[in-house]
């Protein structure tokens, strides 16, 4: 089975965003239904991390104009077994992409706080 852990960063991304878009806590629920499901979603960014282009209803623009959310697959030891970490989420409105040295910082942490 996959295992869904989040790291702080996200915890505090997704409180933050809730508070603007209510239908956020039931989209990232589907999104990790499909995660369990098919844990090599989006988009693979290297260094076992994936980018996940996320709908938010209450936002009304669809996947491409919605959220991303980056993962660390690096604990997938098959499609049906391994733990993935939600590393980060943000709002592509507020901000186009991240960085090559901020997605390094954020798997550090993560695995930091492992």
């Amino acid at each position: 089975m996959i295992e869904i852990g989040y790291s702080p960063i996200f915890r505090k991304d997704s409180k933050r965003l809730s508070k603007k878009y209510r239908s956020l806590p039931e989209d990232l629920a589907q999104l990790v239904a499909k995660l369990r499901d098919n844990p090599y979603l989006g988009t693979d960014l290297g260094d076992n991390v994936r980018k996940i282009r996320l709908g938010i209803a209450s936002k009304g623009k669809g996947k491409r104009g919605g959220a991303r959310v980056l993962t660390d697959t690096e604990a997938v030891v098959s499609i049906e077994e391994g733990h993935i970490t939600l590393l980060t989420l943000y709002d592509k409105s507020e901000r186009e992409t991240l960085t090559d040295a901020e997605i390094k910082e954020l798997l550090r942490l993560s695995r930091y706080y492992k």
